[in-house]
């Protein structure tokens, strides 16, 4: 298998390649680099966690029909015939044929699915990429619902985030005051981290229900500032009724 890569200016410096996610772009390039010398890759998953990028980056590159997706979990770099030209001595044939057999390459090299076949050039897969509100350019991002009374929602990417911020009992937080209040927003996720920030500093008023939330919490764990502010209030308290006593017997 050939060991360079290259990539056709045409492809790359299109608006609809530079409209994408840097992030997005960069998976398409580290997918390409690892693709045989047909264009397949059986591990985009892999790759693509591997870079730190999300799995709404391949949900674009598959909306955006730059890459083509096969049930196997394979998937297909649509113009690599216009960025990679390997010599007969150096060129390797895929190992998944299956998936070959259902391509064709159109006039101009690029990939598409055979219709023969009776599978649509527009592949399935790449129609189902998931519909939320939430859009890259005209790209969709699927939300998934939380909260008991399933108000949020929030990519998988979003709540991976929040989950290694420490925020996930805040979903819960926003789920009960959309329900009680009927508030909208349009990113639950931004909301969230505003809510947050503006817990942390001092100079910041919080909503009401939401200092309630986080401090009527049964779990809520107080900070070492918080016990000691307590423990000085409960010592004051003390002394007040011991010099009261001092008073009375007087």
């Amino acid at each position: 298998m050939a060991e360079r890569r290259m990539f056709a200016k045409t492809i790359i410096d299109s608006d609809a390649f530079l409209d994408m996610p840097t992030s997005s772009q960069l998976l398409y390039f580290h997918l390409s680099m690892r693709a045989d010398d047909e264009g397949f890759i059986n591990n985009p998953k892999r790759i693509q966690r591997s870079i730190g990028s999300s799995d709404d980056d391949l949900k674009i590159l598959i909306a955006k029909k730059f890459i083509i997706p096969f049930e196997s979990g394979v998937v297909v770099i649509k113009h690599w015939r216009l960025h990679n030209y390997i010599r007969n001595d150096r060129f390797k044939e895929t190992v998944y044929q299956d998936e070959r057999r259902q391509l064709e390459i159109k006039e101009n090299g690029v990939y598409t699915h055979n219709v023969s076949l009776g599978i649509p050039n527009d592949y399935q897969m790449e129609t189902q990429v998931s519909i939320g509100k939430d859009r890259i350019g005209k790209v969709s991002i699927e939300k998934n619902v939380y909260g008991e009374f399933k108000n949020v929602k929030l990519s998988d990417d979003e709540y991976k985030k929040l989950e290694e911020k420490g925020l996930l009992k805040e979903i819960e937080n926003l789920d009960s005051y959309i329900e009680s209040k009927g508030a909208k927003y349009k990113n639950h996720y931004a909301t969230i981290l505003v809510w947050d920030k503006k817990n942390k500093g001092s100079a910041m008023k919080l909503p009401e229900h939401y200092k309630k939330n986080r401090y009527s919490d049964p779990d809520y764990v107080p900070t070492e500032e918080e016990k000691k502010k307590k423990a000085d209030l409960i010592k004051k308290i003390k002394e007040m009724d011991g010099n009261h006593d001092e008073e009375t017997k007087r």
